[in-house]
């Protein structure tokens, strides 16, 4: 697989290795570095080995793409809720308890393992082509890249923001109104498994919608500006309005005064945070048509949204709930 850039204007004068960083942003700077020492890039059809060569605008910048660490993990006969599929992507609705790629402790039964099996071919795209992830307890809609190709312009229009993704959660407390969060995001200092609000952290921007007030409750839209790790928990967590079932950043059970046996256990029992990213839009990488998807609400999440619906008809008046 070949890449091929362009020097733009505003990059004349810059570093070889800084400008294959910017043309090819989807590669990290140690692989191209490591494409660049081996003699894999070119510059107007000349190798170029040295990362301080400065570049001219209008120039053609070319890499020879090799994967030496090709994915070792096993293809698995795992189903895939595939809701679009053609020659460049997949997009999938991912359930809950299902672990998108392979990390720490979990090293098979994840999405990955799935795609190995499903689309054999996908082993030569970087991370099996996953563009993007969800936690393992989130449901919704993810993107995959079937090839090189698509890989590239997907992961560079995630970069540049071009990627719409919007999620739908329940939130614990009353929201009142509409808003954007921003707080930048790192490794939690004790708990390494989470994350939290640092200054010292990566920029993060959430912006959120209030849809819908319950007793004690609030269902909110929420569209990702960047894609932190954890990034609406946390945030969410940082409002003082963390997710239903989101023990881990902080949620505790907030029981409406007089509410029915039935509602009271569904919320004692819902057992992970209440997020499913709902909407994808985005650009075909071949077409260039625009994509607009939409995954509906998980069972859990619709029957408690349903459950809180009736709670409220039941136990409010315009004066008393509002």
């Amino acid at each position: 697989m070949k890449l091929i850039g362009v020097v733009k204007n505003n990059q004349l004068g810059q570093r070889l290795d800084q400008t294959a960083a910017q043309l090819f942003a989807n590669f990290s700077r140690s692989r191209l570095k490591k494409w660049l020492l081996d003699g894999k890039v070119q510059i107007n059809g000349s190798v170029v080995t040295k990362p301080r060569t400065k570049v001219v605008n209008g120039e053609v910048i070319t890499v020879q793409v090799e994967f030496e660490d090709k994915l070792s993990y096993q293809a698995q006969e795992i189903p895939l809720n595939i809701i679009y599929e053609d020659d460049d992507l997949l997009i999938i609705d991912k359930p809950r308890d299902f672990v998108v790629h392979p990390g720490a402790g979990v090293s098979n039964g994840t999405m990955l393992n799935a795609l190995l099996h499903y689309y054999p071919d996908i082993i030569k795209v970087p991370r099996a082509g996953i563009i993007h992830r969800l936690d393992k307890n989130t449901t919704g809609l993810l993107v995959v890249a079937k090839n090189m190709l698509a890989h590239s312009y997907l992961t560079q229009a995630l970069q540049r923001r071009n990627i719409t993704r919007e999620y739908e959660a329940i939130a614990v407390g009353r929201v009142v109104s509409s808003g954007k969060i921003e707080g930048a995001i790192s490794r939690h200092s004790i708990k390494r498994t989470l994350m939290a609000i640092n200054p010292m952290g990566k920029y993060a921007v959430t912006h959120y919608r209030v849809v819908e007030h319950f007793r004690e409750y609030t269902r909110v839209f929420l569209r990702l500006e960047t894609g932190r790790t954890h990034q609406i928990r946390v945030h969410m967590s940082y409002l003082q309005h963390p997710l239903l079932g989101d023990i881990a950043y902080g949620a505790k059970i907030r029981m409406p005064q007089g509410v029915s046996q039935e509602l009271s256990e569904m919320i004692r029992s819902f057992d992970r945070q209440a997020l499913h990213a709902r909407m994808l839009t985005l650009q075909h990488p071949t077409t260039k048509e625009v994509l607009k998807f939409y995954a509906p609400l998980p069972s859990d999440i619709s029957s408690i949204v349903k459950a809180f619906r009736e709670d409220v008809k039941l136990n409010c008046s315009e004066v008393k709930c509002k």
